[in-house]
C-alpha cells in the first residue's frame, strides 16, 4: 500500500476549515511528488432575494415561510414569473440552489386557482422523483393528491393515479410506453395539463436525449389535440447555452434563467494528479499511481481529521475497494476506533437503509463514505466537511453536483478532484479555468437522427395520424423525407388526410437503446435473466471472457452467442477488468459542411464505419497494468453515422516537420487525444466516440483524422466538435504537450480501446500536427460551405 504521508498530529474535535485541512493533508508530502496542480478558493456568495410574486396564494407562502423560506431567491422568482406568464423556461443554476421552487410556485398556484388543472413532473431517476414527490406533498393542498406513476407503481394503483392525482410524478420511459400510447385513457388528464416539469434536463443527451425530445414533442401534439397548451419548466445544471439545449429538447423556444441568487458557503477546491510511477503499461509507457489509491488514502486522512467526507468513485466495486483500503490504512496506523466509521454506499439499498446511511452521516456516526454517483442526487445530508472525486464523473455538471455535497454555513469546506490516468482528467488537472471558468460543455442532442426520427414518427402516427401541420415540430423537411421512406418500407400508409401507422400492434421502440437487438445476459447456474445490453454495445462489453457488471455485482462471460443475442455468465470477483480492442474501416457517404483553412480543411457529414472487435485485454484493477491479451472471433459490424474529419495537404504535413515514417503515428496520437478531450465540450463519454487516422485516405486523397459518433445515425457529438473546433483542438494540443511523459502514456495519447495496440504513436509529431492545424484555424477567415459558422465558435479559448 502506497501512502501519501505518515500520520500527523490531529485536532481533538471538529474538522479544520477547507484551506487548513488541505495544508494539513499536504504537510508531509514529498516535494518531488507534490500532487496538487492548482488550488482554487470559492468565495462565500451572499443570497440575492426578491419579494414574493403578488400572485402566490397566501396559504402557500405561509407554508414556505414556516419552512424557513422567508423570501425567494432572485432566480426562483424570475423563472416562476416567466412560467406564470405562459412562457417555457429553463432555470440553469448551481447545485442546491433551490430550483424546485421555480416550478413549484407557478404550478401549485395554478392548481389552487383551477381545481381541474394538473401537472406532469418528469425525472431521470426514481430517487430524485420520490424526493420531489415528498417535497410537493408537504406543500400541496389535499386536493392535489401527488402520486408516482412509474415502473414500481402497482397495477391497482395506476388507475387511481390516472383518475385522481393532479401532480403526477413519472419519467420519459413511462410517458413513452405507458401514457402516450394510451392517451384515450388519459384524455381527461391530458386536456388539463397546465405545466410539464422536466427536472435535471441536462441528463437527456445523445441518442437517449434525442428520443426524449421526440417524446416531449409527441406529448405537446396530443395535449394540443385535447385542447391543452402546457407550459414547460425545465431545471438544468450549469451548462453552455441552456436556452438552446432546452429549446432543442422541447421543440419550442425556451427562455433561460442563469443568474444564481442562492447563497453559497466558501470552499477550497484542489486539483490533484497522482505522480507517474516506475510501473509501466503498453509499450513501456509509464503509469500513474491510481486515482482510487490516492482517494482511499485521502479518505483515511480526512477521517483522522474528523472531517465528514464523501469519496465519489465510478463503480460499486471501486466504492467497496476504496472503503476497504481506507479502513486498512486506519487499522495500520493504529486507529482501530475509526475503522467502523468508514463505509461504502452500494446501489440497490432499501429506502430505510438509505435513510439510515443519511442519518449516520449527518449525526457523525459515519465519518467517511466511498460511493458511486448514487449519492449525487436525491439525498438529504447536511453539508459535509469534504468531498473527494476519484476521476472525472463524465460531465462538469456531475462534477459540480458531487462537489456541491461539501459545504457548511459557518465553515469553509474542502473538495479534491483526483485525476485518473486519462487525457481529459490530465487536461482538467492542468487547466483550472476549464473547471472554474464559465460553462463550456453543451448538452448535445440530434432530433433529426434518422435512426431516432423514424421510430418516433411511427410512435406518433400510431397514437394519432400525422398531419402535414405536425411535421414542423418533428424536423420539417427531415421528417417529410423520413415519412416517405417509412411509407416505402410499409410501416406507414399515406392518405389524403395524413400518415397512418400500418404495422401490427404498437411500435416497439427502446428510447435508451442505440440500435440492434438487445442481448440477454443469463446467469449460467440459475438461468436467471440478469438484464440486457444494447446490441450496439454488446461486442465490446459481453464478448467471451468479458467482465460484466450488473447492479454493482461482477460476472465473467462464459459464452456470447451472436446469433441468439445471448451472453451466458457466472458470478466472479477477479482482480482484473477487461477492455475490448477493435479495428475500424471508414468510408465517406456525404459531406454536409466544410471549412477551408488554408492547407487544412475541416468537414462534417455522414460516414459508413465497419468495426470489428478483435481482442480483449485483462488489466489489473487499481493500476491498469496489462496482464494478458486474448484474440476474439467476432463478425464485423456496419454503422452509418456522423463524423467530423480534418484533412492536411502535403504542404501542411511539410510544415509539421513529420516525415512519411512519423506521419501515421503523429495522426494516430492526435486522434486518440482528440477523442479523449471532446467529452469536455459535448456531454458524452470517450466510449461514445470512435476514430480513424490515416496518412492517405482513399476518399479524401490526403492525410486525414476522423472522429465519429458511435451510434447509428449520429448523436450530435462530432457536430459539436466541428462547431467548437478551435477550442477542442487547443485543449487537445495542451493535453499532449503538458504531459510529463517522454513518448506517450494513458494520460495523453494512449487509448484503452485502440485496436492497433496503441502502435504507432508519435507524441511529439502529434503536437506539431496540431500546431499547424491551429495556426491555419487562427489565420483563416470564417468559411463554411454548408452555412454560417456556429455560434459556439465565438466562445473564448480554453487554453490559458
Amino acid at each position: 500500500m502506497t501512502t501519501l504521508h505518515p500520520p500527523r498530529p490531529l485536532p481533538v474535535a471538529g474538522a479544520l476549515p477547507g484551506g487548513e485541512l488541505l495544508a494539513s493533508l499536504l504537510s508531509g508530502t514529498d516535494v518531488e511528488e507534490q500532487p496538487v496542480t492548482h488550488v482554487h478558493h470559492i468565495p462565500v456568495r451572499e443570497s440575492s432575494t426578491l419579494p414574493w410574486p403578488e400572485w402566490v396564494p397566501a396559504p402557500l407562502r405561509s407554508q414556505l415561510e414556516e419552512r424557513g423560506v422567508l423570501l425567494p431567491w432572485r432566480h426562483q422568482v424570475e423563472a416562476a414569473r416567466l412560467a406564470h406568464d405562459g412562457r417555457h423556461v429553463v432555470v440553469a443554476t448551481g447545485t442546491a440552489s433551490g430550483k424546485s421552487l421555480a416550478y413549484q410556485l407557478p404550478a401549485l398556484t395554478r392548481l389552487a386557482e383551477d381545481p381541474r388543472a394538473c401537472v406532469l413532473y418528469l425525472a431521470p431517476t426514481k430517487a430524485l422523483a420520490r424526493d420531489q414527490l415528498a417535497s410537493v406533498a408537504a406543500l400541496a393542498d389535499p386536493t392535489v393528491r401527488p402520486a408516482a406513476y412509474d415502473g414500481d407503481t402497482p397495477g391497482e394503483e395506476r388507475d387511481w393515479v390516472r383518475r385522481h392525482s393532479r401532480w403526477i410524478v413519472t419519467n420519459p420511459d413511462m410517458l413513452h410506453r405507458g401514457i402516450l400510447p394510451a392517451h384515450q385513457k388519459w384524455s381527461s388528464t391530458l386536456r388539463r395539463v397546465a405545466y410539464v416539469v422536466v427536472d435535471e434536463c441536462h441528463a437527456y443527451r445523445g441518442v437517449f436525449g434525442s428520443h426524449v425530445g421526440h417524446v416531449l414533442r409527441r406529448l405537446r401534439r396530443i395535449c394540443r389535440r385535447y385542447g391543452a397548451e402546457p407550459v414547460f419548466v425545465l431545471a438544468s445544471a450549469t451548462v453552455a447555452d441552456p436556452a438552446a439545449a432546452a429549446s432543442r429538447l422541447v421543440g419550442a423556444p425556451v427562455t433561460a434563467v442563469t443568474e444564481d441568487g442562492s447563497p453559497r458557503p466558501g470552499a477550497t477546491f484542489a486539483l490533484w494528479e497522482p505522480p507517474l510511477t516506475e510501473r509501466t503499461g503498453e509499450h513501456g509507457a509509464p503509469l500513474r499511481r491510481s486515482a482510487a489509491s490516492d482517494a482511499a488514502t485521502l479518505l483515511a486522512d480526512l477521517v483522522e481529521r474528523n472531517a465528514r467526507t464523501l469519496a465519489f468513485v465510478r463503480s460499486r466495486r471501486s466504492a467497496e475497494s476504496v472503503a476497504d483500503q481506507a479502513r486498512r490504512i486506519l487499522h495500520d496506523r493504529g486507529r482501530t476506533d475509526l475503522v467502523r466509521r468508514v463505509d461504502s454506499y452500494r446501489g440497490g439499498y432499501l429506502p430505510e437503509e438509505r435513510r439510515e446511511l443519511e442519518r449516520a452521516l449527518s449525526a457523525g456516526d459515519l465519518l467517511g463514505v466511498a460511493t458511486t454517483n448514487a449519492l449525487e442526487l436525491g439525498i438529504d445530508i447536511a453539508g459535509l466537511d469534504a468531498v473527494v472525486l476519484a476521476g472525472y464523473p463524465g460531465t462538469l455538471a456531475s462534477l459540480w453536483q458531487q462537489a456541491g455535497r461539501a459545504g457548511r454555513a459557518q465553515r469553509e469546506s474542502l473538495v479534491v478532484f483526483v485525476a485518473r490516468d486519462d487525457p481529459l482528467d490530465h487536461y482538467l488537472a492542468h487547466h483550472p479555468r476549464a473547471v472554474f471558468g464559465r460553462p463550456i460543455e453543451a448538452t448535445v442532442t440530434d432530433p433529426t437522427n434518422p435512426y431516432v426520427l423514424g421510430p418516433q414518427l411511427c410512435c406518433a402516427a400510431a397514437e394519432l395520424p400525422l398531419l402535414p401541420e405536425d411535421l414542423a415540430d418533428f424536423g420539417g423537411p427531415a421528417a417529410e423525407k423520413r415519412l416517405g421512406e417509412l411509407v416505402a418500407e410499409g410501416l406507414l400508409r399515406r392518405r389524403p388526410a395524413g400518415w397512418y401507422w400500418a404495422g401490427r400492434g404498437r411500435p416497439d421502440v427502446d428510447i435508451r437503446g442505440s440500435g440492434g437487438e438487445p442481448v440477454s445476459i443469463i446467469e449460467a447456474d440459475t438461468g436467471r435473466l440478469l438484464g440486457t445490453v444494447d446490441g450496439g454495445a454488446a461486442h465490446a462489453t459481453v464478448h467471451d471472457g468479458a467482465l460484466y457488471v450488473h447492479r454493482g455485482e461482477t460476472f465473467v462471460v462464459d459464452e456470447f452467442d451472436v446469433d441468439d443475442a445471448c451472453a451466458v455468465v457466472h458470478a466472479d470477483s477477479p482482480e482484473w477488468t477487461t477492455v475490448a480492442r477493435d479495428v475500424t474501416d471508414l468510408g465517406i457517404v456525404s459531406t454536409d459542411r466544410t471549412r477551408r483553412l488554408g492547407a487544412v480543411c475541416a468537414h462534417t457529414g455522414v460516414v459508413d464505419v465497419t468495426n470489428q472487435v478483435v481482442a480483449y485485454q485483462r488489466r489489473r484493477l487499481g493500476t491498469g497494468e496489462v496482464l494478458a491479451e486474448f484474440p476474439l472471433d467476432l463478425p464485423a459490424r456496419q454503422l452509418r453515422t456522423r463524423a467530423v474529419w480534418i484533412t492536411l495537404t502535403d504542404r501542411a504535413v511539410e510544415r509539421a516537420e513529420v516525415d512519411e515514417v512519423e506521419l501515421p503515428g503523429s495522426l494516430h496520437a492526435a486522434e486518440h487525444a482528440a477523442i479523449g478531450i471532446l467529452p469536455l465540450l459535448a456531454t458524452c463519454d470517450r466510449w461514445d466516440l470512435g476514430g480513424l487516422s490515416t496518412a492517405l485516405h482513399p476518399d479524401t486523397g490526403a492525410a486525414t483524422i476522423f472522429v465519429y459518433d458511435g451510434h447509428p445515425g449520429g448523436a450530435g457529438f462530432s457536430e459539436r466538435g466541428f462547431a467548437v473546433l478551435r477550442q477542442w483542438l487547443q485543449a487537445t494540443r495542451a493535453t499532449v504537450a503538458s504531459c510529463e511523459c517522454d513518448s506517450g502514456c494513458p494520460s495523453c495519447v494512449q487509448s484503452p480501446k485502440c485496436g492497433n495496440g496503441n502502435d504507432p504513436l508519435d507524441k511529439a509529431g502529434a503536437v506539431r500536427v496540431l500546431d499547424v492545424v491551429l495556426d491555419e484555424l487562427a489565420a483563416a477567415p470564417e468559411s463554411d460551405s454548408g452555412g454560417p459558422p456556429a455560434a459556439e465558435e465565438q466562445e473564448e479559448d480554453l487554453v490559458f
